[in-house]
């Protein structure tokens, strides 16, 4: 068995071992990582050993660490990177080389059809009649997007958006609210085979599925981070937030996963407050009593073309991974349109928590 996991913004750490009667054998760690004293390498390879395949994460990280020699540096990685490659492993999960990426790169949209379309490519790669998918969206018009469990009155003042013809929509994955422009938002999802993530927890597969952004945002000169549970920023606040919705396949196969992420590339920060109800508990909790200051906009930190900084990206990815386009199709097409006007642009939807 072979696993691996590159571990957001550190180094890669490879797992390869045996099964042999229901425990691990033959284990060997390595990787690109840095590690002191030598002889802590070999510690790692006997502590796995003998561990059932069934153990869970949290019990492999503790067999290592009680293993190390004293003193043990660990640069770039940690017991639980290693723990997670040998779940991966076990788990006989894919790496993002595995896969044939297409790319969707369409025009605007209206909001509502962006929700549809995250719903419906994500459910063609779960019963794999489409390849895994970076979609880069086009805001057709300003919107708010609220998060499935997100109450629609606590959220959005209605007067304001309608004050600045700003429409509501409900996504299909949990998390806050995003309040989007056309030139001043930046927003992409990935519809992936539910194998990319195998082996990692929850938490882990945000990390795991923005690494590839934050490399593309270093190449662009900016020092991002993933910041858990599902933001992207800087040392001058938020850059993004990120949400996902898994999805089964057909029969109750693997299914996939969406991982959407909206980006500032900009902000009118006067417009976003006078749209959102923001509270003093949100704001308190993020360390600062300015809206205003929780966002750090790319255009600011990039002094880039929002087109630009849109290009870099899927630069990034195409050269790390692969990339080939591949538009909607139209039965995706025709589906999407049918779920936008009667599921994601009904009122029933939209507001199903009040």
């Amino acid at each position: 068995m072979h696993g691996e996991y590159k571990v957001p913004g550190g180094k890669l750490v490879v797992v390869d071992c045996d099964d042999v009667g229901g425990v691990l054998r033959n284990v060997r760690v390595a990787g690109d990582f840095f590690l002191e004293p030598d002889e802590a390498l070999a510690a790692m390879d006997r502590a796995l050993e003998g561990a059932p395949v069934t153990a869970e994460a949290a019990e492999l990280s503790a067999r290592i660490e009680q293993a190390l020699p004293e003193g043990t540096v660990m640069f770039g990685f940690s017991a639980g990177a290693v723990a997670i490659a040998v779940r991966r492993a076990v788990a006989e999960a894919g790496d993002w080389t595995d896969y044939d990426w297409r790319l969707v790169r369409e025009g605007p949209q209206p909001p509502a059809l962006h929700m549809a379309l995250d719903q419906v490519l994500t459910e063609e790669v779960a019963a794999g009649r489409r390849p895994p998918t970076l979609r880069v969206w086009e805001w057709g018009a300003p919107a708010v997007v609220i998060g499935s469990f997100q109450s629609l009155r606590n959220e959005v003042d209605p007067e304001g958006a309608a004050r600045h013809g700003v429409s509501v929509v409900r996504r299909v994955s949990g998390g806050g609210a995003m309040f989007c422009e056309p030139g001043n938002t930046i927003t992409y999802s990935l519809s992936v085979p539910a194998s990319l993530v195998q082996g990692l927890t929850f938490v882990d597969s945000y990390a795991y599925l923005d690494d590839w952004v934050l490399g593309a945002l270093a190449d662009m000169g900016i020092a991002a981070w993933y910041q858990p549970l599902n933001d992207i920023a800087s040392k001058d606040g938020k850059i993004a937030g990120a949400a996902q919705k898994r999805m089964v396949g057909p029969d109750g196969g693997p299914g996939a996963v969406l991982h959407h992420v909206t980006m500032a590339y900009d902000i009118d920060a006067d417009r976003m407050l006078d749209v959102l109800r923001i509270g003093r508990e949100k704001l308190s909790d993020k360390g600062t009593t300015s809206a205003k200051k929780r966002v750090d906009p790319l255009r600011r930190q990039t002094g880039l073309s929002r087109g630009e900084v849109i290009d870099r990206m899927v630069a990034s990815f195409r050269g790390r991974y692969g990339l080939t386009d591949g538009p909607v199709s139209g039965a995706e097409m025709a589906r999407a349109r049918t779920l936008a006007e009667e599921r994601f642009g009904a009122t029933s939807w939209t507001a199903r928590v009040p």
